[in-house]
């Protein structure tokens, strides 16, 4: 299945962070947080949005950091996406 975001809506595949650290160290399981990197699987068409037009500047394959609590989430085939507005990415990782 393939998502399509409309207007200034971005979908994210959300990356989860590793519970081992790179020497091995598995780290407690706990409460884990709703994590606020993905890799961009899809970018809306832009336009106008409450009559302001607005530009698309993230493209497919760009890594961001976006808001906490942004978004709805969803699962398709088994994998984890978010879908947020373009305004709550708040930086793309270079």
């Amino acid at each position: 299945m393939k998502l399509r975001p409309l207007l200034d809506k971005v979908v994210l595949e959300q990356i989860i962070a590793e519970e081992k650290t790179a020497s091995g160290i598995v780290l407690p399981g706990g409460e884990k947080e709703k994590p606020m990197e993905g890799k961009v699987v899809a970018v809306g068409p832009g336009g106008m949005v409450d009559g302001n037009e607005v530009k698309m500047y993230v493209k497919e394959g760009d890594h961001v950091i976006y808001s906490k609590y942004s978004g709805s989430d969803i699962e398709i085939d088994h994998k984890k996406y978010v879908i947020v507005k373009q305004n709550d990415i708040l930086a793309v990782m270079e």
